[in-house]
């Protein structure tokens, strides 16, 4: 009897962080193993994450306060690639986070969209502040220390323009919370003023303070600043910010429910409080007022009322939560048109059945119009795909209905030649799939399953691997304003 030696695989993934203060790269190796025995459906998971390649901490190049630097960036990457050894081509997985104050650059969608095609094969391109809380939390250590003790902990990771922070209880994520606090928001040089951001600036209108470029950087009101911004760090955990607070919101108030028990900081403020990073490669100089922001956290008596958690990483918690921690795997009972991957970019359309099969049937047509409506108004032609939740039991007939209900449906679409893309949260992507191909062989169809996103979230879907699965990375394409 042949003896049952189990599917394995390696791949590449980078994770690249180009922050308000500061620029960073991993490499991370992840490996791949059918999880199920010899006489089940494989199940293909990722078993192992290992880090093989940190590059430096740069400072982010800026051409000016609103212009990212292109070129230095795209060298900046080109050198570490040749650091590590690695190529383009020998790149599956990954993302690129523009996160911070960064991610307001007039340039920032461009720089994306720029590293994303030069950068590998397979690197996708993400920004939005809840994004980045989610990633660094996963980074620090934070999501782990919830899912292994059960406690609501809340992961605060302040970097040059911004603080992201993400709730988690067991695992669970709980809600975020972004703030107009960091390092960055206050800058010197020669011991003077030289930069003032927006929200800062509002603040200090508030407080009728005389407080400008060009004053020294001893001036009483720089640290009162700083004092301010830990207070309204603890009344957002507590969710009691004031009108006066919400000039240092960005996007939505705190939005969980669970009381938060323990904090956990990390990000560039984060190093200033554990200098983990102290005997590594440094490459960034810092002029503003980080150094006395985090004194400030320290000295703050009512953040002492937590219990505070120290992170596994500081200013590179982000960067390894990109490289290794948005990558999902999808495959065994998948059906894809191998000749259309990978896809990037891809909006996501929920339709939810409510374990009926009927009810879902019913919101397909007009669920694709809605689609096409939100995500190709132009009618230019975006492709998006499909996710139905909440799918009932199914036999061949409703398979069969089900295919043909979808195909009738995409006939609104203006590009009948893009492939059809569906998401499926149960294990039905291979037989609708196949079912999809037999009544339309014309049809170029990507049909996965395994995956769970959210309506309006993006996609990419990757190159099928050698243990026949595709890496898939969600994510939320949200370039905010300052």
């Amino acid at each position: 009897m042949k003896r049952y030696d189990p599917q394995k695989e390696e791949i590449i993934s980078v994770g690249i962080d180009i922050g308000t203060s500061t620029t960073k790269l991993v490499i991370s190796k992840f490996s791949l193993m059918n999880m199920a025995g010899g006489t089940h459906m494989p199940r293909i998971e990722i078993i192992d994450k290992e880090v093989i390649y940190r590059s430096p901490i740069y400072r982010t190049p800026l051409l000016s306060q609103s212009t990212i630097d292109i070129q230095a960036v795209d060298a900046l990457v080109e050198k570490e690639y040749r650091e590590a050894s690695i190529k383009t081509s020998d790149i599956q997985t990954g993302a690129v986070i523009i996160t911070g104050e960064t991610a307001t650059k007039k340039n920032a969608e461009e720089m994306l969209h720029h590293l994303s095609g030069h950068a590998g094969e397979f690197l996708v391109a993400t920004a939005g502040p809840d994004l980045e809380g989610i990633i660094a939390a996963k980074g620090s250590g934070a999501f782990a220390f919830s899912r292994k003790t059960g406690k609501t902990i809340a992961n605060i990771d302040i970097g040059g323009g911004t603080a992201n922070i993400a709730v988690f209880k067991s695992g669970r994520l709980c809600g975020t919370c972004t703030l107009h606090i960091g390092g960055r928001l206050i800058e010197f040089k020669n011991n003077k003023i030289t930069h003032i951001s927006s929200p800062v600036k509002e603040v200090l209108n508030h407080w009728n303070s005389s407080l400008s470029v060009g004053d020294d950087k001893g001036h009483q009101d720089v640290r009162k600043i700083c004092q301010y911004m830990s207070d309204v760090i603890v009344r957002m955990l507590k969710k009691e910010l004031t009108n006066e607070d919400k000039n240092l919101l960005l996007g939505h108030p705190p939005n969980w429910n669970d009381v938060v028990e323990i904090v956990m900081f990390s990000g560039g403020i984060s190093e200033c409080l554990y200098r983990l990073e102290e005997g590594q490669p440094v490459s960034a100089v810092y002029d503003d007022i980080g150094e006395m922001l985090a004194l400030t956290l320290k000295e703050n008596e009512q953040l002492q009322e937590w219990t505070w958690i120290q992170p596994e990483e500081t200013v590179r918690a982000t960067v390894l939560g990109a490289g290794t921690q948005t990558t999902e795997i999808s495959g065994a009972t998948i059906q894809v048109e191998a000749s259309e991957l990978p896809i990037k970019n891809l909006p996501v359309y929920q339709i939810r059945f409510q374990h009926h099969f009927e009810t879902g049937i019913q919101k397909i047509s007009t669920g694709i119009k809605e689609a096409i409506d939100i995500f190709d108004a132009q009618r230019e032609g975006q492709n998006f795909a499909l996710y139905f939740t909440e799918l009932p039991h199914m036999g061949f007939k409703d398979i069969q209905g089900l295919a043909e209900t979808i195909l009738s449906a995409i006939k609104n679409k203006p590009n009948q030649d893009q492939p059809l893309v569906l998401v499926l949260e149960s294990d039905h992507a291979k037989v609708l799939g196949q079912t999809l191909n037999v009544q339309d062989p014309t049809k170029s169809v990507v049909c996965i399953d395994q995956i769970r996103v959210e309506h309006g979230d993006y996609l990419d879907i990757g190159n099928v691997l050698q243990t026949n699965v595709v890496p898939v990375v969600i994510k939320t394409l949200t370039f905010h304003n300052s």
